[in-house]
């Protein structure tokens, strides 16, 4: 049963990660930035409270009554309370304005002012008034007259409650703060102080540039990034797909892949890998065909010889002529028995090959234990066969490689009885093992007939067979199966008649060796 997904991609998942993160920071830096200017004017405002605090108690301490002239005069001696504010105002319990740090002729140094003060006479009362340009709420009220602001602030507002005014005029911010006055735990009044904050919205506005310069860097670098993934990573990764489904549509992808398999990276490591596998794939496929159509054409010949044979018999009476019949039917059903056999065996062999547990073997040892084997087999027996293990190492030194040590025994024991069949009673053969380099060397030698064939690859090939035993005994399967396990095993056999100007024929195998 097929499942099928909605198909989405990685490039897609990424963005909307991203867009999410983004969101989320966005609010996280909107309820950040709306909350610094608060929190900075509330700094301001508890700087303001201990003014006021401290204000307090050094009336406490100097016993200064609450009343306009009491405290004109403690503004006059105690100027150094309010340095770098912008004004100090004193109300009493009903709201009235009694004093004023505007109105009153104080050294500049002490008070900073940034609006202009005028003062004038009103109506013959003796009190000044100020213009300014701050706030036409709160400050524009004349010395003993009351302001309907401050009357709902004094109303509403709780006993020892801090109440702090943001006020931002003309690019200018000022903070105010009112509160009680308490002496000896009774409130006798009340004070404003004012504070030009203008640094305020410096701390805000710097916090807001290096917040957005942040988030478009960010977001820069998430876009080259998203780029950089789209072009070396996710289409690749897309061709490789591609490439899979050419695959089982059985096309020509190769081309496709090509220009991935040269990268040193992850990308190039699944391409070679993707690639060497369809090689496989199609060597395996292309193998199998052929295999498959060799076994048709061998096994079509004792089919046919059987047909002769069965209706041949069935309308002869001789007996010796059924005789040598049914003989040679035998023979064609033993034929055709045995290809099947190598065949099925065969293909068996090759799909389990590639989950063969591969280890570090001696080869010395390897063909010791085969050859011990063989010592009990009827044909070297009958034959008088000696096998003789020639190798370039001392005693005790191996020659290892790495590989399958059941495949690896498959391979000499299938040697060793190609070369049993053409050896002559009395023979010899010769294993040679040598280690040269980085290459192990296995060369079997026998001394019968060698090869008639001028090109001595044939004899790898399935179903080929030229032993001299009776027919039907041997497929022709043998030294092809040798041929894909040593393959397996990344190394190579050539087959030639001996070098060494004797008699006989040589098959040398060449594998990689391990230390």
């Amino acid at each position: 049963m097929k499942i099928k997904k909605k198909q989405t991609s990685i490039l897609n998942k990424f963005f909307a990660f991203n867009f999410l993160a983004f969101i989320i920071l966005g609010l996280f830096t909107f309820f950040y930035l709306k909350a610094i200017q608060p929190n900075l004017v509330k700094q301001r405002s508890e700087k303001h409270k201990i003014i006021i605090n401290n204000t307090a108690n050094h009336l406490e301490r100097l016993q200064i009554n609450f009343e306009k002239n009491s405290i004109k005069d403690f503004l006059l001696s105690t100027r150094f309370l309010f340095q770098n504010l912008e004004r100090v105002q004193f109300y009493n319990l009903e709201g009235d304005l009694i004093a004023d740090t505007n109105i009153l002729d104080l050294d500049q140094n002490v008070f900073t002012k940034s609006d202009e003060i005028v003062e004038e006479n009103l109506s013959g009362n003796n009190f000044s008034t100020k213009k300014s340009t701050v706030n036409n709420e709160i400050v524009n009220i004349a010395e003993g007259q009351r302001d309907k602001k401050i009357e709902n602030l004094i109303f509403n507002k709780k006993p020892k409650q801090e109440i702090t005014i943001e006020i931002e005029e003309n690019n200018f911010l000022y903070v105010k703060t009112f509160n009680d006055v308490i002496i000896n735990g009774e409130i006798f009044g009340y004070i404003m102080v004012t504070e030009q904050a203008n640094e305020i919205l410096t701390a805000v506005a710097e916090r807001r540039n290096f917040i957005l310069r942040t988030v478009l860097i960010i977001a820069f670098v998430i876009i080259l990034f998203s780029l950089f993934l789209n072009r070396y990573i996710l289409k690749p990764i897309g061709t490789l797909v591609e490439y899979t489904k050419s695959i089982k549509a059985k096309d020509e992808p190769y081309g496709r892949i090509q220009k991935f398999l040269y990268r040193s990276d992850e990308v190039g490591l699944l391409s070679r890998s993707l690639n060497e596998m369809t090689q496989d794939l199609q060597n395996r496929t292309k193998n199998a065909e052929d295999s498959s159509a060799d076994l048709a054409h061998e096994i079509r010949n004792p089919l046919a010889s059987l047909k002769g044979a069965s209706e041949l018999l069935d309308s002869t009476t001789d007996k010796e002529e059924r005789k040598k019949l049914i003989g040679i039917l035998s023979h064609d059903v033993e034929r055709i028995d045995r290809l099947i056999t190598d065949y099925s065996k065969m293909l068996k062999d090759e799909a389990s090959l590639t989950r063969e547990k591969m280890q570090i073997l001696n080869l010395i040892n390897l063909a010791k234990d085969v050859t011990d084997e063989f010592n009990n087999n009827k044909s070297v027996i009958n034959k008088n066969i000696k096998f003789k293990i020639i190798k370039d190492k001392p005693n005790g030194y191996p020659i290892s490689v790495f590989g399958s040590k059941s495949r690896l025994e498959q391979v000499l024991a299938n040697l060793i009885d190609n070369a049993i069949s053409f050896s002559p009673d009395n023979g010899n053969i010769y294993i040679n093992l040598k280690s040269d380099k980085d290459q192990v060397r296995m060369t079997i030698k026998d001394e019968g007939p060698g090869f008639k064939e001028t090109n001595t690859e044939r004899i790898f090939k399935r179903f080929y067979s030229n032993r001299p035993e009776k027919f039907g005994e041997h497929s022709g399967l043998g030294l092809n199966i040798v041929k894909n396990i040593i393959e397996m095993h990344d190394g190579k056999i050539i087959a030639n008649n001996r070098e060494d100007k004797k008699t006989g024929a040589q098959i040398e195998v060449i594998l990689p060796m391990r230390s």
